[in-house]
Formats: C-alpha cells, sequence, structure tokens
C-alpha cells in the first residue's frame, strides 16, 4: 500500500476547506471539496455548490484545464460513478489525463462504495486512499447517516446558565449567552438545512430562525406544533420566506388553520400523535429524511429537547454555558420525567472552548 506523504495531507486539507464552504447548499448530496495539484502546486480548485449543479471534481478540472493531463486530483470524497442528475465524475477524470487520484473517504452508500476506485485502477491511474479521514468522516456524517439510516444527522443546541437554565421564571431567555456565542449559532444555522423549534419557543420568542448574514443560504424553518398554537401573525408564518416553513402537527391542529398557513405557503405536514398527543418524533424524523434534509439544528425548548433526547435521536450536543445562576424556578433546558442515575444517557466532550463571555461544549453520543 502506498504511503500517504505531508504533501498528500497538505492538499486534502485544501480540499476540506472548500467543502465545508458548500454545507447547507448541497441537500440531499454532500458538501465535498477537490484540488488539481501539479508539480507541487494547485492548479484548479472547485467544491460542490448546489444539488443538480456541477460536483467539486468538475470545477477543479476545469479551472486546471489542459494543465489538468498528469496531474494528481485530490478530493473529500470517492468520486462518483453512475450518471445522476450530472455525468459520473469518474469520466470526466479519465478524459482530462489526470494520473492520480487521492481521496479521503469511501462513498458511504453501499451501492456505490469502491466502484469508483476500481473503475480508476482499471484504467491506470493510482489511487490512494484515506487521507484525512477522521476529518473527512467528521464533514461528512450527516450524509453518511442519511443515506445509511435515512434520518438526519440532529444537532441539539442549548443556551443555558450554570445551572442548566435556558429561562428565567417569567419564561425570559433574552439573552442568556454572550453576542459571540450568537453569532457562533448563527454559524451553525448555515451548515443545518432545517432549524427546529417547539411551539413553546415561537410563543415566548416569536424568532424569525434564519441564518444572519444567510450567505445563500436557505435552511427550512419546521416548527413541532401538534395543536396549532402559533398565531398566524407569527415571523415564521408571516415574513417574506414563509413558503421555507414546515408546520409539522397532528390531527389535532384545526383544518382552518392549516388551510390558512397553506395559502401562505407554509408546508402542513400531519404526522402521528403519540399517546400524549404530541407529534411523534420517530415520524417526524422520518419525514425530515424523507425531505433529503441531512442536518437539522434543534434549538429548543426543554420540552422539545427532553424529548428528543429520550427518544435517543440526538447525534451532538452543542452547549453555550453563560456564567450566570437563576436557579428557584427558571426553566430547565431538558424538560420531562428525566432518568435515574444509573441510567442517565452518557454523552462524551468532544470540543470545550471559550465563546465570548460564555463557554461551548459540543458533545457527542458516548458509547
Amino acid at each position: 500500500m502506498k504511503q500517504i506523504t505531508i504533501a498528500d495531507a497538505k492538499f486534502m486539507r485544501e480540499a476540506l476547506c472548500l467543502a465545508k464552504r458548500g454545507e447547507g447548499l448541497t441537500r440531499p448530496n454532500p458538501p465535498v471539496g477537490a484540488v488539481v495539484v501539479k508539480n507541487g502546486r494547485t492548479i484548479g480548485r472547485g467544491w460542490h455548490r448546489k444539488a443538480g449543479g456541477p460536483h467539486a471534481e468538475i470545477y477543479a478540472l476545469r479551472q486546471a484545464g489542459v494543465k489538468a493531463r498528469g496531474a494528481t486530483l485530490y478530493v473529500t470524497l470517492e468520486p462518483c460513478s453512475t450518471t445522476g442528475r450530472t455525468a459520473p465524475c469518474t469520466g470526466a477524470i479519465l478524459e482530462a489525463g489526470i494520473r492520480r487520484v487521492v481521496f479521503a473517504l469511501k462513498d458511504p452508500n453501499p451501492r456505490h462504495a469502491g466502484r469508483a476506485t476500481t473503475l480508476l485502477r482499471r484504467a491506470g491511474l493510482e489511487v490512494l486512499t484515506g487521507v484525512e479521514q477522521e476529518a473527512a468522516g467528521e464533514l461528512l456524517q450527516p450524509f453518511t447517516q442519511w443515506i445509511t439510516t435515512g434520518h438526519p444527522w440532529l444537532t441539539l443546541k442549548l443556551a443555558q446558565t450554570l445551572d442548566g437554565r435556558i429561562a428565567d421564571a417569567t419564561g425570559t431567555s433574552r439573552w442568556i449567552s454572550s453576542p459571540a456565542a450568537r453569532t457562533r449559532v448563527q454559524d451553525l444555522r448555515r451548515r443545518s438545512d432545517g432549524i427546529l423549534v417547539g411551539a413553546g419557543t415561537v410563543l415566548a420568542d416569536n424568532p424569525s430562525l434564519l441564518p444572519r448574514p444567510s450567505r445563500g443560504r436557505r435552511p427550512w424553518r419546521i416548527v413541532v406544533d401538534s395543536r396549532g398554537r402559533c398565531p398566524l401573525g407569527s415571523r415564521i408564518y408571516s415574513d417574506e420566506v414563509a413558503n421555507r416553513t414546515i408546520l409539522a402537527t397532528t390531527r389535532r391542529c384545526s383544518q382552518k388553520h392549516r388551510l390558512a398557513l397553506e395559502g401562505r405557503g407554509v408546508s402542513v405536514w400531519i404526522l402521528p400523535a403519540t399517546h400524549r398527543g404530541r407529534v411523534d418524533l420517530r415520524a417526524l424524523s422520518t419525514r425530515l429524511g424523507r425531505a433529503g434534509m441531512l442536518r437539522v439544528l434543534c434549538e429548543g425548548g426543554g420540552e422539545l429537547a427532553g424529548e428528543w433526547l429520550r427518544l435517543n435521536r440526538v447525534d451532538e450536543l452543542i452547549l453555550f454555558v453563560a456564567p450566570k445562576i437563576l436557579g428557584g424556578a427558571g426553566v430547565s433546558g431538558v424538560a420531562g420525567s428525566g432518568w435515574r442515575l444509573a441510567a442517565a444517557p452518557i454523552w462524551r466532550w468532544s470540543i470545550l472552548q471559550r465563546v465570548g463571555d460564555d463557554l461551548m461544549a459540543r458533545l457527542v453520543r458516548g458509547s
């Protein structure tokens, strides 16, 4: 097996940086980056910008032009080898005269995994895999989960005090976190295909849930409201992008309310109800996956957070912890009956860093 060189790692990191520019834009395709390198110099760069458009490899090869002959192509994911909305990238690679292909991860789709590798090697190209695979794997987690399970990657974000409160006794939550933390949340929104909240959050805060600045992102806004409590005047139902809003509800929501929202372009999903009359979140997760959403950001509130956690459907936690204590009857970030200590879900620290006056923690599910 060929050894991975320092140069291989360097150029793959460049490709990964390019791939990140596509996060939140490519659904249901993964974000992918590519660079063409010749004589130790990058001569072509590209990233996937939207589903149905050229893939990263095509942009990079076009920029390299005739100089691509005899060069090395670095790409964060195994090139596609089948015809979909675009022609297979393997054909373009062979036509360009690329001599060597280096990619980070094998295609997670079982039907395609390894196919491009075989085609390229049969054509006489050198193929090296596994370069910067850990970083690429983290970037591709949402797509990998979606393609293998049909469910989106669910991030639960909570802005809370030191004692785990997301609002005071009156329900006031603005602002628990610092301006720097709120800026970081905008980045999380831009990386997401859907931003999800419960009816209580809409009633308390009347948020827009739009990333600002958008930088070309138009994530879906999903409201879980089993009875249709949120008024028609709510920002997410009445602003200029109401047609990017989804109401996830049940038959308990009146037909009049549903029809009024549909008349504004809101998508109304009538989902099964639990024995408590709430939206069945398992059914919602399946429906979100069918809509092609790879990454969904849940911004609360406490009831919704607790339900997702009890279902073991949260893939990562993002906590912004402010140096404040509310105590008393403050609103808990995770509502519901909770767990006995011996049965408490275990999470694994991934990132812990200072963000403005707050601490930001990223945690993933433990084993």
